[in-house]
């Protein structure tokens, strides 16, 4: 019984054989053709070439005598030497290509003919002559002459034209001959070929389908299977090697099942007493497991679909974690959920992690719902501090402003220059703490939901000139540009003027507080199909790029910043009253070309009736 590999190298091998014998004859024929074309296009034709100037040239030296015969001296001069020279070019070319056998007798006899030949038109051109002896001269000798070369010519011209046509009918045999060996070679390859062809799909292609077949089988579970094996080639080996990993998967699998069984009991009872409301979901959406928090607040049990649950920011961030690969949480006002939980208020903040496969690609879905009350209730209490001690320490601070105030205008006695000094400096640090509790307060109104905004629709461009209008004056002292580049047609937004207002007088003093003298600051707008977009920029110092994530939180100043300058709550407050909004704020820097800050506010005619109400 031949093995695989034998069975291949003997159809392979009849077929390579066939190939190179194919290929050797049809090279050797070429060569041979190759050679033969070279012999009429090379040899004979550069000679009947010759032949063919040399009658042309012998020709128009006849007619130049017959000028000379005419007195038409020179011009029938000019003509003979330029066409002695042509003969004797092309009579040349025949004595170096002599290839055919008495070539060579009949190109000297021509070159000693037109030798006396040309010795007689010399003397005729040379020495005067009667008319009637050059008539008598070219009659008797030069006319025999002329007709003696042309037929040298012709002789030698119809050699080489004979000699190219035996070459070209010897051409035309040999590659009829190769023509013919070239079919029976093929049609003996075409017969080898399906032969090789039946006996492969007998010897390879049906075991080889049979198991694909199997493979099938297996990858849809059907372990039990046996693959029939009819020979004892390697692919009859290869079909018993088959039968016996399906047999070990057959052992596997349930040695497997019962440890899957018993780890995924374990790993229920572990995750359900998580006390963080967690579950995990397939592609689809189905929770495969969850946590008692997550059951009990959430609904998230086993077997349940999240699109059928209640919860539109769970479907969101499902999908969007599903659709990019990467966690998300809910934005707005959904990114903290509110609920009450055994009748206790419990805050959580949800997040979709995804689970990816070794490929990389989602195969499931985390959903974490972080149980954030402790830090809200924190957050609260510090809120609740700050807005207490801010008022409470507003009704001191302002008696101690105006004691400060009253001794500065020396109503009760005069001050020295030193206690004026002192005074002076208390004022300005009053002042700048009476400030500090000011934004303090309003960023607790504002978080609180406590602080009164009055909504309604306002021009971008009334904005704008209200914000810009104040500054105009100091800007000039400051010796800074002040430009604003908004459009009169931009749609209302959906604001309330005062706190807007604080907003530009916060932007506006951090961009003219940090540009140099000769700098410049630009106030523009541009709306879209939900908002307008507000931005201020300058050409001051910049930010560096580590800080720009920074420079909306409280109290966060820019290491390196003169502190008296501010306490970093400027911009905490003008993020506070755009989110209020229902807007965004956004900062872009770069360190010594300059800052922009933006911010979006609604179009008024996209506000909904319960927002206009509200």
């Amino acid at each position: 019984m031949f093995k695989l590999r034998q069975k291949l190298s003997l159809g392979f091998g009849g077929l390579l054989l066939i190939i190179l014998i194919t290929g050797t004859l049809s090279i050797l024929r070429l060569s041979r053709l190759g050679s033969s074309i070279d012999v009429i296009l090379r040899e004979n034709y550069r000679s009947v070439i010759a032949c063919q100037d040399m009658k042309e040239a012998l020709e128009r030296i006849d007619s130049g005598l017959l000028f000379v015969f005419m007195s038409e001296n020179q011009r029938g001069t000019d003509l003979i030497r330029k066409n002695e020279a042509v003969f004797q070019k092309s009579l040349r070319v025949e004595l170096d290509n002599i290839t055919v056998p008495g070539e060579g007798e009949k190109a000297r006899r021509l070159e000693d003919v037109f030798t006396q030949y040309r010795g007689i038109v010399d003397d005729l051109l040379n020495k005067p002559t009667p008319a009637e002896a050059q008539r008598k001269t070219y009659f008797d000798k030069l006319f025999p002459l002329f007709l003696q070369i042309k037929e040298t010519a012709d002789a030698i011209l119809q050699m080489n034209q004979k000699n190219m046509s035996d070459a070209n009918d010897a051409a035309r045999r040999s590659a009829a001959s190769a023509r013919r060996q070239t079919y029976v070679f093929l049609v003996g390859g075409l017969i080898l070929a399906a032969g090789f062809f039946v006996f492969t799909r007998r010897w390879i292609l049906r075991p080889i389908q049979r198991l694909t077949v199997s493979a099938e089988e297996i990858k849809k579970g059907n372990l039990d299977l046996v693959v029939p094996s009819r020979s004892r080639d390697e692919i009859g080996r290869l079909s018993e090697a088959f039968n016996d990993m399906a047999a070990a998967l057959r052992q596997n699998r349930r040695a497997d099942q019962i440890k899957i069984a018993r780890i995924q009991r374990a790993t229920e009872q572990a995750f359900k007493s998580l006390p963080d409301a967690i579950a995990i979901a397939d592609v689809e959406g189905n929770v495969d497991v969850a946590t008692e928090m997550a059951q009990t607040a959430f609904g998230l049990k086993p077997n349940q679909r999240l699109q059928s649950l209640p919860y539109r920011w769970m479907k969101e961030i499902f999908t969007e974690a599903l659709r990019t690969g990467r966690p998300n949480t809910p934005k707005g006002d959904e990114s903290v959920i509110q609920k009450f939980v055994a009748g206790e208020e419990r805050y959580f903040r949800p997040e979709a992690i995804p689970i990816l496969d070794i490929e990389t690609r989602p195969a499931g879905i985390v959903m974490v719902l972080k149980d954030v009350t402790q830090e809200r209730e924190q957050e609260e209490l510090k809120r609740g501090i700050i807005a207490t001690v801010s008022h409470q320490l507003k009704s001191p601070l302002t008696s101690i402003r105006m004691a400060i105030h009253l001794l500065l205008e020396e109503k009760i006695g005069t001050l020295t220059s030193k206690q004026a000094e002192l005074l002076v400096a208390a004022r300005d640090d009053s002042i700048r703490l009476h400030s500090i509790l000011n934004n303090l307060l309003d960023i607790s109104r504002m978080e609180s939901g406590k602080a009164k905004m009055n909504y309604r629709a306002v021009s971008p461009s009334a904005l704008v000139f209200d914000a810009v209008e104040p500054v105009r004056a100091e800007a000039r002292d400051r010796g800074l540009g002040l430009q604003s580049e908004v459009a009169d047609d931009l749609p209302d937004v959906w604001a309330d003027p005062a706190q807007i207002h604080q907003v530009f007088a916060n932007l506006m003093s951090n961009a003219m507080r940090y540009t140099s003298a000769g700098g410049e600051v630009k106030i523009g707008a541009k709306a879209d199909e939900q908002g307008v977009s507000f931005s201020i920029t300058d050409t001051g110092k910049g930010i560096p790029r580590q800080y720009l994530d920074h420079v909306f939180e409280r109290f966060f100043q820019v290491p390196g910043e003169d502190t008296a300058k501010g306490v970093g709550l400027g911009l905490a407050i003008v993020k506070e009253i755009v989110e209020s909004h229902g807007g965004s704020v956004q900062v872009e820097s770069r360190v010594g070309e300059g800052s922009t800050f933006s911010f979006t506010l609604k179009r008024a005619d996209r506000v909904s009736d319960k927002e206009e109400r509200s």
